[in-house]
């Protein structure tokens, strides 16, 4: 009899090959736990323990979820009247609380640094009948990608993000039962650097011991670390990861960011990667995401041209990218207002789009100009020129994040659209600005007829829905700092 993973169309000789190094590892290493994790609309893991026998049989045969995990916002409530008639309508193989079932990637094992004995492999979710679940959003961007290589590209991308880490000085409010919450408080904490005094070497002495957790965390989980830096803020740090393809490195995304959380937890620190910390001295957190298209046969970086184009100057986007790279610029910036909800998904989020701030305000690119919300880097025959989107909050699911930046440019080169000149007034009052607010922006993406058809509509009206859920909580809540406190800080 066929296994649950091969009827899915999954498990072929190399799948059975990394499941049984994974088996391997496991045995030989003495690992007892194993968790089975898989990526929220949210960009949170979720996770089924098993005892180390019982995972071969997960390989096989998957485990059962519940489905309204796919349907919650960010408090954890469930969007959806899922056991109301027409309560689920529109999302086919949904309704009453049913199974999903769960199905592990065994090449993605790994043994968790900071839990002893403890081991962890990567899921995706599927419906009973084999099925895969197109809502998930690790299958969102893998079609993106799928689309991206038929055209003979590949994603490449750098991730640059930003993130407070807090010392605990007490946890006794979080974990009174007296005073639980939906969701509840996050500890009592203070800073582990005083700020505004940006890559000062001092303050990255005082911030070294959680610096080092952060450190050994993506190092020993193999995430590519390049740097860590002290940001201006208090408490803020950035972390530079080397580039990769594009689903690696939203993977590795989601690994960092819910790891070194739970190491530093361990360590007696709180991590937060909410845009803004709900303190009245903060500064914004951003997630930078540098991007470039290679060729598939060979590696090629596409965006690179040789010289610049006849007749232009260095305010023309070709100057120094190829057209293939201004049409993908292009592209971003056609979709900018619309792909804004996947960059910036958080009611907290869109406090950072402020004038002289670092981060963008509207909708424009510049050469190497940290203001606008399109950075072009480099300069004719440099291997390394790149495109750097400047939107997203580090609280953004990145499997989401990266495939706006694949629908957009895409659209671009299909169009051969061309890109306006390179703004030198990023924070001017002429140009057209990008969302101001969460409902803002899931406006705009009911207005992109393109990117609602490629996420499809489906796909579409779910997030809404999600999202609204959200921003009707915070409207309601009568204590703003406090909403953002318990739905952001304590969670993400």
């Amino acid at each position: 009899m066929s296994t649950f993973a091969q009827r899915c169309g999954v498990h072929d000789a190399a799948r059975e090959e990394a499941a049984q190094q994974a088996l391997d590892l496991i045995e030989g290493t003495g690992v007892e736990l194993v968790r089975i994790a898989w990526c929220d609309l949210h960009g949170v893991t979720r996770a089924k323990t098993l005892a180390a026998g019982a995972v071969r049989r997960a390989i096989d045969e998957g485990l059962g979820m519940v489905s309204t995990l796919m349907l919650k916002d960010t408090s954890d409530r469930t969007a959806f009247k899922v056991f109301e008639p027409g309560g689920t309508a529109g999302l086919a193989g949904f309704g009453f609380a049913n199974n999903l079932v769960l199905l592990p990637e065994p090449e993605s094992y790994r043994q968790l640094p900071w839990a002893a004995g403890t081991g962890w492999m990567r899921a995706q979710p599927w419906f009973q009948e084999g099925r895969p679940v197109l809502l998930d959003t690790r299958r969102i961007l893998q079609q993106a990608l799928a689309r991206l290589a038929s055209a003979g590209w590949q994603l490449r991308c750098g991730l640059e993000v930003e993130f407070h880490v807090y010392r605990i000085t007490g946890e006794s409010a979080c974990l009174d039962p007296e005073r639980a919450g939906w969701p509840g408080l996050p500890p009592a904490v203070e800073l582990v650097h005083p700020g505004y005094n940006l890559l000062a070497e001092h303050w990255a002495d005082q911030a070294e011991a959680p610096l080092r957790v952060v450190q050994h965390t993506a190092q020993a989980l193999g995430l590519p670390l390049l740097s860590l830096e002290v940001e201006l803020g208090p408490s803020q740090i950035e972390a530079v990861f080397d580039v990769t393809d594009a689903l690696t490195a939203a993977d590795n995304m989601v690994l960092f960011r819910n790891g070194v959380r739970q190491a530093l937890r361990r360590a007696g620190y709180h991590a937060t990667f909410m845009c803004r910390p709900p303190f009245p001295e903060i500064m914004s957190s951003g997630w930078h995401l540098h991007q470039s298209l290679v060729e598939v046969a060979g590696g090629r970086n596409v965006f690179v041209r040789d010289a610049p184009a006849q007749g232009s100057t260095p305010a023309d986007a070709s100057h120094t990218l190829s057209d293939t790279g201004e049409h993908y610029l292009a592209g971003l910036l056609e979709h900018a207002r619309g792909m804004a909800v996947f960059c910036t998904p958080t009611v907290n989020g869109f406090g950072r789009f402020r004038p002289n701030a670092l981060a963008p305000q509207s909708v424009l690119w510049g050469r190497d100009n940290r203001g606008a919300m399109l950075r072009v880097i480099g300069q004719c025959g440099d291997g390394g020129t790149r495109i750097e989107n400047r939107i997203g909050e580090p609280a953004a699911n990145p499997y989401l994040y990266m495939a706006a930046q694949v629908h957009a440019g895409l659209d671009g080169i299909e169009r051969g659209l061309r890109a306006p000149r390179a703004t030198e007034a990023p924070y001017g009052d002429a140009a057209l600005r990008l969302p101001t607010g969460l409902g803002e922006a899931l406006e705009a993406l009911h207005d992109d007829a393109l990117l609602t058809e490629r996420f499809g509509a489906g796909f579409c009206n779910y997030l809404t829905t999600v999202k609204r859920s959200e921003m009707a909580r915070f409207e309601q809540a009568p204590d703003k700092t406090d909403f953002h406190r318990r739905e952001y800080f304590s969670r993400i």
